[in-house]
């Protein structure tokens, strides 16, 4: 069990070489809805590199122009006690594919916004069409991929990974002609990435039992994952200082801005496919989580030092950074999927509708600190959300412990 440090049985062994075989041998489906993820989750950091630029334009101040991540995540994380019910009505093709037309529109009418106010409403608009589409794009993975939940879920947070190094690198390509080239450019992948499930994903058949609007609010109710959900809280609110709050204490443009979270985004791709699952089996989920939460907290604290005297390491730190949150999303993932009886897509819309107001709350709060104490008080702030989210999982440790996914 937790904290014994055996060399894996033969049968382990055996079944880990059967998992990488399969992570590769997949049908075209879970390959078109992969793509389709990673095109969703460029959206997230595809505005990371234009924000200075999204500022001068529109005249606006940090503060507001952060709005612009505040409400996509609001939005996603409320949005995301509907997923469910939607998609137990009308199927996961159509729900994926009604997401990825909302993202659609949304995008083309942010890339036509004629101030900061329309462009935050657009971006809300954006944030609805992608919890459809992210919440149910797990479930059907998890569904249609072969190799088993685990693998799935490696899948998955491959797409999450690569969506987000892509996005900044996108954002910063499109961004560096025109603030608003990098919204038409979604906007065109996201079309592409509708045509292409058109085609090879195969109509998915509906749950036995249709999902009730309050069934992820009960969900919650479950200790294991109310804890997991408490904790992703207060860690996506470290997560998204990084994110939303770096460009504008960089001082680079949209090139140097882009490539430097680019970097990051590579780093949270490769430790959360080929990293977090060595840590999860060698030292279980909920001392690998609580381990690189608490690298995490000191490396958010390293950047609150350094914002606004060094620049080299605020870059160091960032790319860090992506490392520890890489390694963290398919912890918190796994644990939010399995710790709990209930059914994948109930489960996870609930965890992510707690955890994505992290997300919201963190982006405003971060630069309305920056601009009334100062470019270090945001980080450290930060920090002392990431000791609140370790405080949390150790707090619950006996609810996690017993369902960690490769510990049974």
């Amino acid at each position: 069990m937790d904290g014994q440090l055996t060399a894996p049985a033969p049968e382990a062994a055996s079944t880990l070489e059967a998992e990488k075989a399969s992570l590769l041998r997949q049908p075209k489906a879970v390959w078109a809805t992969a793509l389709a993820a990673v095109f969703a989750f460029m959206g997230i950091g595809l505005v990371d590199p234009i924000l200075p630029a999204i500022a001068k334009n529109l005249d606006a101040s940090p503060s507001q122009v952060s709005l612009l991540f505040t409400s996509y995540f609001l939005v996603t994380a409320i949005a995301m006690l509907i997923t469910g019910f939607v998609s137990s009505r009308i199927g996961g093709k159509r729900t994926l594919l009604v997401g990825l037309a909302i993202i659609v529109v949304f995008a083309s009418l942010a890339g036509i916004s004629g101030n900061v106010s329309e462009l935050v409403g657009f971006r809300a608009g954006w944030g609805l069409g992608n919890a459809l589409f992210v919440a149910t794009a797990l479930a059907v993975i998890v569904g249609v991929a072969s190799g088993g939940a685990g693998t799935a879920i490696i899948l998955y947070e491959a797409a999450l990974g690569l969506g987000i190094s892509l996005g900044p690198l996108l954002g910063a390509l499109l961004g560096g002609w025109q603030w608003r080239a990098p919204f038409f450019g979604t906007a065109v992948l996201m079309a592409a990435a509708l045509i292409a499930l058109l085609a090879l994903l195969p109509k998915t058949p509906r749950p036995e039992r249709k999902v009730r609007l309050r069934d992820p609010l009960l969900a919650l109710g479950h200790r294991g994952l109310r804890t997991t959900a408490a904790s992703g809280l207060f860690y996506n609110y470290g997560f998204f200082t990084i994110l939303a709050f770096t460009p504008f204490i960089l001082g680079m443009d949209a090139y140097g801005i882009g490539g430097v979270f680019f970097g990051w985004g590579v780093a949270v791709a490769v430790f959360s496919v080929f990293v977090a699952p060595v840590l999860q089996r060698r030292f279980g989920a909920v001392r690998a989580l609580a381990g690189t939460l608490a690298l995490l907290l000191l490396d958010l604290a390293g950047l609150g030092l350094a914002a606004g005297h060094s620049v080299p390491a605020v870059v160091v730190l960032v790319v860090a950074s992506g490392a520890l949150l890489g390694i963290n999303n398919t912890i918190y993932t796994e644990l939010a999927m399995g710790v709990s009886d209930s059914p994948r897509p109930v489960a996870s819309a609930g965890y992510n509708f707690v955890r994505w107001m992290g997300g919201a709350l963190a982006p405003f709060a971060a630069a309305q600190l920056g601009e009334h104490f100062g470019p270090q008080v945001p980080f450290f702030a930060a920090a002392a959300a990431l000791a609140v989210a370790i405080a949390v999982v150790l707090g619950g440790r006996r609810y996690l412990v017993a369902h960690e996914p490769h510990l049974v």
